[in-house]
């Protein structure tokens, strides 16, 4: 009966997280609360339901759009936290920690427990620095949330998922200014750029659950980086995944623009990628499955790369 009903928990919420990369909210939640339904004592339904909702918190924020597309084009206008959505974040956030710490009262050792208990501060810290701007509570939130994925690794050194939380600190803390660096290493904590993308790679190629956020996150790190070739083909390869999320499109042409730009620069030829930026846009505006508000997204960024290559 156990395994039947993680069989069960697994189906629902791989339709789920399908649907979410999707930008189908709706779909993805309704599956989400069955899996509360299913195993209401189980941190896997609540967990699922903040990450839907952190999701979309970020996917609907045009300041978030314009640090994925490096533009300033809606920055005039600040991006503004949905409260309703906010309280129903942290609610599902405090269920899935309670149920986590339960289970590790039961048994301190249960990786299941410590994972999800990480993977909710984890995402604490996300919505605390991504949407809401609370850097400093994302900072304590994301270091409570590598404490516990190392736990986790001790016991399960093959549980990739764990490594995500991991990896994005490992990134952020050896990106920080020298000075910076210096404070936060004296509370314990260090960082390293190189390594932390080597993780993310990692649990992007051998994750579990967390292989497309990883995926995610490093479209981002890669243009960060510079290294627009690899930002393009992670897009790419979400977009032929979840070929209803128009952002994933988006990234990846705006990912070809970056890179036709620094070909310009070394003074190299670019007119294949031009030809194929061209079309990407095309085939964008042709797609009749596109809303008036993505429709000129679309167009606002077709603009943008027109400015920025001629």
């Amino acid at each position: 009966m156990a395994q039947d009903q993680q069989a069960r928990l697994d189906t629902l919420r791989a339709a789920g997280y399908q649907a979410l990369y999707n930008l189908d909210y709706e779909t993805a939640r309704a599956r989400f609360k069955k899996m509360i339904e299913l195993a209401p004592d189980d941190p896997v339904g609540p967990q699922c339901m903040a990450s839907s909702l952190w999701v979309q918190q970020l996917n609907q924020s045009w300041e978030l759009k314009a640090t994925l597309y490096s533009t300033g084009a809606y920055t005039d206008t600040k991006s503004t936290v949905d409260r309703k959505q906010a309280d129903e974040f942290r609610k599902w956030i405090r269920q899935a920690k309670q149920l986590s710490q339960a289970r590790l009262r039961r048994n301190p050792r249960d990786v299941e427990g410590l994972y999800f208990l990480g993977a909710a501060e984890g995402l604490e810290a996300s919505f605390a620095a991504g949407v809401e701007r609370k850097f400093m509570a994302a900072f304590r939130a994301g270091t409570d949330a590598v404490d516990h994925h190392r736990e986790v690794l001790k016991l399960a050194p093959d549980f990739h998922d764990a490594e995500l939380t991991i990896g994005l600190m490992n990134y952020i803390v050896g990106s920080l200014p020298l000075p910076t660096k210096m404070l936060v290493a004296t509370m314990g904590v260090r960082g390293s750029k190189k390594r932390g993308l080597e993780t993310l790679e990692r649990v992007a190629a051998e994750g579990k659950w967390a292989h497309d956020v990883a995926r995610v996150l490093l479209i981002d790190l890669y243009k960060r980086e510079k290294r627009f070739a690899d930002a393009e083909r992670m897009a790419r390869e979400l977009a032929a995944r979840y070929p209803r999320n128009y952002l994933f499109k988006l990234q990846a042409a705006d990912a070809l623009a970056s890179q036709i730009l620094a070909l310009r620069k070394a003074k190299q030829p670019a007119s294949a990628e031009e030809k194929e930026l061209q079309e990407m846009f095309a085939s964008m505006l042709r797609d009749k499955s596109f809303d008036a508000a993505t429709r000129e997204l679309v167009n606002v960024r077709w603009n943008i790369a027109r400015k920025q290559l001629q």
